[in-house]
């Protein structure tokens, strides 16, 4: 084998390539010419031993021959054609060069960088490496043919070359265009639409609507249930935002229950709701406003409920299962009365956003990788803003909330000494958002309570005592009895109601489909085993302490909270402790539906058509469509007595007759325009001097009621003449009152005393 090594070509355009000693191809030569890259390879190719001769006496072909070969492939075969130099390099006999137009698939292959791309002019040679060196262009920078005449080989040599081109172009889908304003806006807005919280609040919505229909339907003129707890709601909401707009120092001492101080705090307040309170006036927009609060109310515990349920690692259909059996339960039917109750939902919203700013759920326990120290600020907010809509079920929200904070803390603590390998942080952030927001949920509380005790040491008749419980409190049975709105199951436990003393706060019952699942997700669930038994004794202890002393006469368990507990014994019905109950029963069930849909997902995924898959989908669907029907109700709603004209008048301080509890809250309403003090009023309990004014005013007019009205600082009485059949003003509302120093004056369907 020769030892010769392969002359390198220079690519300096001013060494002539013929200076060089023709060199033998070298197979090794021609193997290292392949491996190199392709910007060398060019310069590394040898010298073949012999040249063509020119044909026809030493001119060249008119036809272009290819400037340099392409690179080869695997095995030394070439890609494009090569010179003929390389393909036999023996042969010394002329090759016959290939024709201008080459194959469009071979015109298209990328160029290689260091590849001299030539064009053949007719009449002059084309092979670029016979080309004289000394006739190279160097100003111009494509190769545009090739010149042969006498031996002179000019060669124009490629400088710059041409982006590549993608033989596959053509079948290429076409670029992405860079959406405009319009497209990025719709693109948002697509995105925000589908995203799961998005649906889940307006499936929520939607379905608040239609479950409470037909609240909606004369939003201006009825209200749910009666028009006694709702009046006085739909004022409460009323006053705060006209109190608030007007003299914010004067909240707690409303118009109502004149003359006496305080009178705001005589029940539970509604304050979260004064944004909504500022927006319109008088007793057509309070009734709107009520109503339109009123399904929100069930649209938000629906949705907190599913974020709840979802943050602790329950599938969706387990959620929505979960807020639906919490939000519409049959013994909530009977609450449609009293929206401070119904006002629900902050409770699980808050739960959620807790547990979600502290990274915890019960599929994974405690992820300091998922804490987030805004989310743990909101959650406290949403607690505070829950507190301020009442102490009926904001206080024991607020101790669960407390004992929640504890039992955490201590956890914490015991799996950082004895079960923690790895070190987990809980985070500056967070602590801070903890502190700040449990000192606003606090303050909130604080703040808000201080008028009540006050209220309590002036009002003792308004201490509830173990009387009250027992009037109130459900007994075991009242567990599976539902109450007469419920379209299921009110007409079939008629008879089982009559055994109840008020059946209104005894019949508790959560929903059998809600017990079925909830008993069915001790033993089949997501959740894991400590966490199911934890859910199972909480449904036992809320459930007993909801019985007050209808459970061995709650010595042990319902008493010592409410002879203990600060602001406990303000809570006459225990019945409503069932709001735990009930949200702990949907957790479970919720365990059991995801469990259900995870197994039904399994075996769809191995059936081999669509159609059985899609079934056994459906069928993951049969809890949430039970649980909904036991939500469907029957509940009343009346039409509001329209307002009398001479409330939009007198400037007050007026008193209305009849002076009874059917109208107390009605009046009440009706004061929303002016907001002018009147003497009616409605609440938990009746203060004193109320009760000796209702004695005094049964035998007006005569001298001695008119007597303590003025001194009490009364200046006008309107009677309803429309409802004064079966009272005691009946008889004396035609009476002379000329001796009196009184006016009588009839306006409309009321009769006016100005005294």
């Amino acid at each position: 084998m020769s030892t010769e090594q392969p002359q390198v070509v220079s690519d300096d355009p001013t060494v002539p390539e013929s200076s060089a000693p023709p060199a033998k191809a070298d197979p090794a030569a021609e193997t290292s010419t392949v491996t190199k890259p392709a910007d060398e390879a060019p310069h590394q190719r040898p010298k073949p031993e012999s040249e063509p001769a020119s044909p026809a006496g030493g001119k060249a072909d008119s036809k272009p021959e290819p400037a340099a070969p392409a690179e080869t492939k695997a095995g030394g075969k070439s890609e494009a054609a090569a010179p003929a130099e390389l393909a036999a390099p023996t042969d010394s006999a002329p090759v016959k060069e290939a024709p201008a137009k080459e194959d469009p698939a071979k015109e298209e292959e990328p160029a290689k960088a260091g590849d001299k791309d030539t064009k053949g002019e007719p009449g002059k040679d084309a092979d670029p490496k016979h080309a004289d060196p000394k006739d190279r262009d160097p100003k111009d920078g494509d190769a545009k043919g090739s010149d042969t005449k006498g031996g002179d080989t000019k060669v124009e040599t490629k400088v710059k070359e041409e982006p590549p081109r993608d033989p596959f172009a053509a079948f290429a889908p076409e670029p992405v265009r860079r959406p405009n304003r319009r497209q990025r806006i719709g693109r948002a807005l697509g995105r925000f639409m589908a995203h799961e919280w998005t649906l889940a609040t307006i499936g929520s919505i939607v379905l608040a609507v239609l479950m409470t229909w037909p609240t909606l339907r004369y939003p201006l003129h009825t209200l749910p249930q009666d028009f006694h707890d709702p009046a006085l709601q739909a004022w409460q909401m009323a006053w705060t935002g006209h109190i608030l707009l007007t003299d914010p120092a004067q909240l707690w001492n409303s118009n109502t229950f004149f003359p006496e101080p305080l009178s705001f705090a005589f029940s539970d307040t509604l304050l979260g709701y004064a944004p909504a309170g500022m927006l319109g006036d008088g007793p057509h927009a309070a009734i709107l406003r009520y109503n339109i609060i009123f399904v929100l109310a069930h649209a938000l515990a629906t949705l907190g409920a599913y974020a709840l349920v979802r943050q602790l690692g329950a599938g969706r259909t387990g959620a929505v299962v979960a807020g639906v059996a919490y939000t519409f339960a049959p013994w909530m039917l009977a609450q449609a009365g009293h929206l401070h109750i119904v006002s629900n939902g902050g409770i699980p919203l808050a739960l959620a956003m807790l547990a979600r700013g502290h990274g915890y759920s019960f599929a994974h326990g405690y992820r300091d990788d998922r804490r987030h120290a805004g989310w743990a600020f909101a959650g406290w907010l949403v607690a505070a803003w829950q507190l301020s809509l009442g102490f009926g079920i904001g206080l024991v929200f607020a101790y669960v909330l407390g004992a929640l904070a504890l039992a955490a803390l201590f956890t914490w603590y015991w799996r950082k000494a004895w079960r923690w390998t790895v070190k987990r942080r809980f985070g500056g952030r967070l602590v801070v958002a903890d502190i700040l927001g449990g000192l606003a949920f606090a303050a909130t509380g604080a703040l808000l309570s201080l008028p009540y005790f006050d209220v309590a040491h002036q009002h003792p008749e308004a201490t509830r005592r173990v009387q009250d419980l027992e009037a109130y409190a459900p007994p075991l049975s009242g567990f599976f009895i539902a109450p007469p709105e419920s379209l299921i199951w009110g007409n079939l436990h008629e008879n089982a109601r009559e055994g109840l003393r008020w059946a209104p706060e005894m019949a508790v019952l959560p929903g059998y489909v809600l017990y079925a699942l909830a008993f069915a997700g001790i033993f089949f669930s997501v959740w894991r085993l400590r966490h199911r038994l934890l859910l199972v004794a909480g449904v036992l202890v809320t459930g007993i302490l909801a019985m007050g002393p209808n459970f061995f006469g709650g010595k042990y368990t319902y008493l010592p909270l409410f002879n203990n507990l600060p602001g406990w014994d303000g809570l006459r019905t225990p019945g409503r402790l069932m709001l735990w109950t009930t949200l702990l029963l949907g957790i479970l069930a919720a365990g059991a539906v995801s469990a259900l849909v995870r197994r039904v997902n399994d075996i769809a995924t191995l059936r081999v058509t669509r159609r059985p898959g899609v079934l056994l989908r459906l069928v993951t669907l049969v809890p949430l469509l039970l649980v909904l029907a036991e939500g469907l109700n029957t509940t009343p709603h009346p039409a509001v007595p329209p307002q009398p004209e001479v409330m939009r008048t007198e400037a007050g301080p007026l008193i209305v007759l009849p002076f009874n509890l059917t109208y107390e809250q009605t009046v009440m309403l009706w004061s929303t325009t002016r907001f002018q003090p009147v003497v009616n009023g409605g609440s938990g309990f009746t203060p004193v001097r109320q009760e000796r004014t209702r004695e005094a005013a049964e035998t007006f007019p005569d001298q001695a009621s008119v007597d303590y009205l003025r001194e009490l600082g009364v200046k006008t009485v309107v009677m309803l003449r429309d409802e004064l059949s079966g009272t005691p003003w009946q008889a004396t509302a035609n009476l002379p009152v000329d001796s009196l120093g009184i006016q009588r004056e009839e306006i409309g369907d009321t009769i006016v005393f100005r005294l």
